[in-house]
């Protein structure tokens, strides 16, 4: 079954690591917040938003898979939403009108919570927004 998650749910723990702003990532620290979604689903705005244009997440080709996401503004924020094909990438999207595709996570991370990462443009914690 895929679904979007319309209450916006958090990955908290898994085998792969901990999906909150701040969580270790061997010497870094994670730069955003993860918001469950299952691979193949449909991804909906979390506001009213502007697309700002398509983004690649990796330089390694071995997660291609999941290399894509997407710019967002609104309500006076900026940030980016990782793993998510998006339907197109620019104009205004209302809050519940669908964004674009959830990546196959599972292809690259075996055994994850699938998500959408969710990381403001300076690199913040998103957690309230969310």
């Amino acid at each position: 079954m895929k679904f979007s998650n319309p209450s916006n749910s958090r990955r908290t723990s898994d085998r792969w690591g901990q999906g909150q702003y701040g969580a270790g990532r061997g010497t870094r620290l994670h730069q955003g917040l993860d918001i469950k979604c299952s691979d193949g689903a449909a991804v909906y705005a979390p506001f009213d938003v502007t697309l700002n244009g398509k983004l690649t997440v990796y330089t390694d080709p071995s997660k291609a898979a999941i290399n894509e996401g997407i710019n967002l503004s609104g309500q006076g924020l900026c940030f980016k939403l990782f793993y998510v094909r998006p339907d197109r990438t620019s104009g205004t999207v209302r809050k519940g009108q669908r964004i674009g595709t959830m990546l196959p996570m599972q292809s690259v991370y075996p055994g994850i919570t699938s998500h959408i990462h969710v990381q403001m443009c300076d690199k913040r914690d998103p957690t309230p927004y969310f």
